[in-house]
């Protein structure tokens, strides 16, 4: 048997936000990062969902959005996937993120492209999907911050990463 082969799956607006409310930066240096969630282990690829800004609506943050899409476009073995964002009733929303990142997790699980996926989230409604690659017989870890994670989550993980002021310590670019 090879090297475990484990994929990253990043639920980009949750780290965001997880990033800025908790450690209040946000200047990752997301190939490191990577490297130390999968230690030892073969990172087959890391995927990054998120949802493109409106540049009609949001003008400066598309535009810092696609700085930041830029340099995450060049990390290795990383690519990048993106929803949309729709004004309901004069708030944004995503749409189309968490169903993408849902279906990948399972697809490339059912695809056999990878022993262990990592999520990278908090979200709760990733849970059912976690449960649906453990059921075929894949490892599951979620790398999550303290008070912003759903407990349905981390009930489903094989592993759990926090990710800490500790963790993210030599993680800065």
């Amino acid at each position: 048997m090879g090297p475990e082969r484990v994929v990253v799956f990043i639920d980009g607006s949750n780290l965001y936000h997880a990033l800025e409310g908790i450690l209040k930066r946000h200047d990752l240096d997301f190939t490191q990062f990577v490297a130390r969630l999968c230690g030892e282990r073969c990172l087959y690829r890391t995927y990054y969902y998120n949802a493109l800004q409106d540049v009609c609506v949001r003008p400066d943050a598309f535009r810092e959005q696609q700085e930041f899409l830029d340099t995450l476009r060049k990390t290795p073995y990383l690519e990048v996937r993106l929803g949309t964002i729709k004004t309901a009733q004069g708030t944004q929303v995503e749409k189309g993120v968490d169903i993408m990142l849902g279906v990948d997790l399972v697809n490339y699980a059912w695809s056999n492209l990878y022993d262990t996926a990592i999520l990278v989230s908090g979200d709760a409604d990733f849970a059912y999907a976690l449960q649906a690659v453990k059921n075929m017989g894949k490892h599951v870890e979620v790398a999550y911050f303290e008070g912003a994670t759903a407990r349905e989550l981390l009930g489903v993980a094989d592993v759990r990463h926090l990710l800490d002021t500790a963790f993210f310590s030599t993680l800065w670019t």
